[in-house]
C-alpha cells in the first residue's frame, strides 16, 4: 500500500529505520543502568530486527565499557523462535552491526522451549518463545561466568502459545 500512496501511508521499515535501535538507546539502556544502579556487566538480548539489542547495546557500551553484550538467535534457518532471525540465512537488518557484540550465542527451538515451561513451573513467569531463548541464553552466560549481573529482555507473552504442544511434559 505504501508503494502504491506514499502520501497516505507510513511505513516505519522497523528493519532499516534507525529510529528502532534509538529508541533502545534512549530508553531501554538508560533504563537498565538507572535498575541495577550502573552494576551491569552483562546484556543478552535476541536478534529479530536487532534494534533492542542495537541501541540497548550501544548504551551500554557508551556508558560502562566493561559491560559483555552478547547476543542471541536460533542455532538454524529451520526453527520455532517466533521473532528471531537466523542472520546467516536470512535477511539481515540494515540497522544490525555484528561487530557490537562481544559473542553470539546460538539457542535451539527445544532449549528455548524447556525454558518457558521452567519459567512457567518454577517463577510463575508465562513468558513467550523468543523470551525462553533469551533466558537459555543467559543461563549458558551464567554458568560460564559465575557471578554479576545479567540482564535480558523478554520480548514476548505466553498468551499467544497457549494451545501450543510444547506446554505438555515429557514422560
Amino acid at each position: 500500500m505504501y508503494a502504491s500512496d506514499p502520501d497516505t501511508y507510513f511505513y516505519p521499515d522497523q528493519y532499516n529505520n534507525d529510529a528502532n535501535w534509538r529508541a533502545h538507546y534512549d530508553t531501554t539502556g538508560r533504563e537498565i543502568l538507572d535498575q541495577t544502579q550502573g552494576r551491569v556487566t552483562h546484556f543478552v538480548a535476541g536478534l529479530g530486527t536487532s534494534g533492542t539489542f542495537m541501541g540497548t547495546g550501544r548504551r551500554l557500551r557508551e556508558e560502562k565499557p566493561s559491560v559483555t553484550l552478547t547476543s542471541m538467535q536460533p542455532d538454524s534457518p529451520l526453527h520455532g523462535l517466533e521473532g528471531l532471525k537466523h542472520m546467516a540465512s536470512a535477511m539481515v537488518p540494515g540497522i544490525y552491526d555484528p561487530s557490537l557484540a562481544d559473542e553470539n550465542l546460538a539457542v535451539s527451538t527445544e532449549d528455548a522451549y524447556e525454558c518457558v515451561r521452567r519459567l512457567a513451573s518454577e517463577e510463575g513467569v508465562l513468558a513467550g518463545i523468543s523470551s525462553g531463548a533469551a533466558m537459555a541464553a543467559c543461563l549458558r552466560v551464567a554458568e560460564r561466568v559465575g557471578s554479576g549481573v545479567i540482564v535480558t529482555i523478554f520480548p514476548d507473552a505466553a498468551d499467544k502459545y497457549l494451545s501450543e504442544r510444547f506446554w505438555e511434559t515429557q514422560p
